[in-house]
């Protein structure tokens, strides 16, 4: 009855896990590091603001060429004012009708120096900048998506190890039960038994939580919402590094986007050094437009009034004059004056132009102008501004410098760490092997009584460690890879 009970035990036991696997196999969503990398370039946030540098490159650049094109504007201006008196120089003038008054201007405006043919050049390095650090960026995002990929995997591995250990443990509290129940085991290997299987669950339980905090730490960087049920699946072998160190240098000095968005800052700075020199220089200005204008009283009889009255004063001052020369004896041509007259006709086209407000405009003289301008001294304004591009310009200098110094010592480090862990790799699987054969030969002899729990424990809390450090190596190994990677700046496998 014994054996068969213990046989029980281990049926129902199994019964168990095999439930337990079967309520978790819902279909889950696959994810490939090749995915989440394009994932991330696609979606993440300070990616995109780095991105959008470009538009503000690209309008730099056309404006930079604009500057070589001339300059236009135009301006329409409408005016009424009442009529009145106004005192000017102590001349009286203005009229008693409100005035309606319109102009239109169109100008055009050139100027250039040397600063000006240099900009363009500038704003093309700066646009190649921006596209250098953009570049620079999306290999950073790749790195940082790669290496939180790898601790995602480092965490499931982690977390499948602890659930192993949770079926052993569950497995050593039957063996215990059994052992107890035949007689061979004690009510207090039982006991450390159940307590070995919940300290075992409550790791399996941490190990799980840290293998979903990872996850959504990776989809934070990619910039999309975690799916439910979601599974890494790229698979990653450790190979020997077949790789030339100095070649691995060389390349990425010619090839490291940080290198080289450096050195696109540098001739940038060069060039703003060239442009600020070109202030120096004599500037030539030319402008030139086309205008017109309207003038017109509101009271269209005010304007034909106004000539009546003129015409009757050179009537009465004609008739004057020739009643004199009359008297005279004189000839005259008081017949003449006689025959003054104001027609309709001439009040007519009086109101005809004065009704030209506001867009029947009376073109204003064209002129052109030219002028050849040499700044001689605006309070050492453009000295500063030399000296700092100078200034600016050294610095970038000095940035390419440090960075290439660095980037020697980032790839030889991560070269060296890449060797050593892959030799930490293969003696870590060495000792989880052996760890494995002593628990399995602990195991079968505490299955037959020939040794206690305690050792059992100790044989598994061993293997464990073993195991655990041999995960930890692989993944240490796929990291240093990726950080050499990104020291290189481009993939190498």
């Amino acid at each position: 009855m014994r054996p068969l009970l213990f046989l029980g035990l281990v049926a129902a036991v199994a019964q168990a896990s095999a439930q337990d696997i079967q309520r978790d196999s819902a279909p889950p969503t696959t994810l490939t590091i090749d995915q989440a990398i394009d994932l991330a370039r696609r979606n993440n946030p300070d990616l995109q603001q780095t991105m959008n540098n470009r538009v503000g490159a690209r309008a730099a650049v056309r404006s930079a060429y604009g500057a070589l094109l001339p300059s236009a504007d135009a301006s329409l201006t409408a005016l009424r004012q009442q009529g009145g008196q106004q005192i000017f120089s102590g001349t009286s003038l203005g009229a008693s009708s409100d005035v309606n008054q319109s102009n239109y201007q169109i100008g055009i405006n050139y100027r250039i120096n040397s600063a000006t043919l240099i900009t363009p050049s500038l704003q093309r390095a700066n646009r190649d900048a921006v596209e250098a650090d953009i570049t620079g960026a999306t290999e950073n995002l790749r790195s940082n998506v790669s290496q939180q990929y790898l601790t995602t995997l480092q965490a499931e591995a982690n977390a499948d190890l602890q659930d192993t250990l949770v079926v052993a443990s569950q497995q050593e509290l039957i063996l215990a039960q059994a052992r107890e129940i035949v007689g061979s085991g004690t009510q207090l290997d039982v006991q450390r038994a159940e307590v070995a299987l919940g300290l075992q669950k409550v790791q399996a339980l941490k190990a799980r939580n840290q293998v979903e905090i990872e996850k959504l730490r990776l989809f934070q960087l990619m910039g999309v919402s975690q799916p439910p049920n979601v599974k890494l699946v790229s698979q990653f072998a450790v190979t020997p590094l077949n790789l030339d160190l100095q070649q691995l240098i060389a390349s990425a000095r010619n090839q490291n986007p940080g290198v080289v968005a450096l050195r696109s800052r540098e001739h940038v700075a060069d060039l703003n050094v060239k442009r600020e020199k070109g202030e120096y220089s004599p500037t030539l200005s030319l402008s030139t437009g086309i205008g017109g204008y309207t003038y017109g009283y509101t009271n269209s009889d005010f304007p034909v009034q106004q000539a009546q009255a003129q015409l009757e004063a050179s009537r009465a001052s004609c008739i004057r004059t020739e009643e004199v020369r009359a008297a005279l004896n004189l000839s005259n041509q008081l017949a003449e004056c006689n025959a003054m007259a104001f027609t309709d006709a001439e009040a007519q086209a009086i109101r005809s132009s004065n009704s030209k407000f506001p867009f029947n405009f009376t073109k204003s003289p064209r002129s052109i102008s030219a002028t050849l301008s040499l700044p001689l001294f605006d309070g050492f304004a453009r000295e500063q501004r030399l000296q700092e591009a100078m200034a600016n310009r050294s610095d970038a200098r000095y940035s390419v410098r440090a960075r290439e110094l660095a980037l020697t010592a980032d790839v030889t480090a991560a070269y060296l760490t890449v060797q050593t862990a892959e030799k930490t790799v293969e003696l870590q699987e060495q000792n989880a092997e052996k760890a494995r054969q002593e628990l399995k030969l602990v195991q079968d002899r505490f299955r037959i009584g020939a040794t206690t729990f305690v050792d059992l424990t100790e044989a598994r809390a061993t293997f464990e460690r073993a195991e655990s450090d041999r995960i930890n190596a692989v993944y240490d190994y796929h990291k240093a890879f990726a950080a050499l990677e990104s020291a290189v700046g481009h993939p190498l496998r």
